[in-house]
């Protein structure tokens, strides 16, 4: 019996959810409109249509997921490179090598297409929770400030980020809808919190 060929890289379905990661040179661009897109090693499948891009260590923005793709090395074009920030293909496939070590012709890459809905160092001071929903409030003091927050407020904020509402949080923690003030509370706290630790720079 013959040894297994290995010259193949597995490919190895991957997921992503609320959270984006991207390099804070590529995460720039985005910003700024000159990268349109995020390309990423492997099969990737978002699981949500909208997402918080994340660089320099904190949320930068929310995006809309517009499209994703498929695609092998070797079919990258100019145009691929080019929406991505890159201005020539080897640009693109030197920077998937640093990112990703050696890659090979026939490996697939997913293209995923960005949209920036909302900058997080452009927010609105006289709304209550600066523009932001609170959900996304919530999914950013899960992942940055969980050990600031009590048992209880952490349960609020994960129901939260479960029923995507303030209203159907209350009923569900309490069965009153007049309890709501208890997650909105928790929710300012939060904010307070994101912003003393130079998380969200309103």
């Amino acid at each position: 019996m013959g040894k297994p060929n290995n010259s193949k890289r597995r490919v190895k379905k991957q997921f992503i959810g609320r959270h984006l990661m991207i390099k804070g040179e590529h995460a720039d661009k985005l910003l700024r409109g000159i990268k349109e897109t995020t390309i990423r090693l492997g099969v990737v499948k978002p699981k949500y249509d909208e997402v918080i891009i994340h660089g320099y260590g904190r949320p930068l923005a929310k995006a809309k997921i517009v499209s994703v793709r498929v695609k092998k090395v070797k079919e990258l074009t100019i145009d691929d490179a080019r929406r991505d920030g890159f201005k020539t293909v080897e640009e693109l496939l030197d920077a998937l090598e640093s990112a990703y070590g050696k890659i090979k012709e026939d490996d697939p890459v997913t293209i995923i297409t960005l949209k920036v809905i909302k900058r997080l160092d452009n927010l609105e001071p006289s709304h209550p929770y600066l523009g932001l929903d609170p959900v996304d409030i919530a999914r950013l003091a899960l992942r940055y400030i969980p050990n600031e927050l009590a048992k209880e407020e952490v349960e609020i904020m994960k129901i939260l980020t479960a029923t995507n509402s303030i209203r159907r949080t209350a009923i569900r923690l309490y069965g009153d809808l007049e309890k709501r003030w208890r997650i909105r509370r928790v929710l300012k706290r939060a904010l307070r919190l994101l912003i003393e630790k130079g998380i969200i720079n309103p």
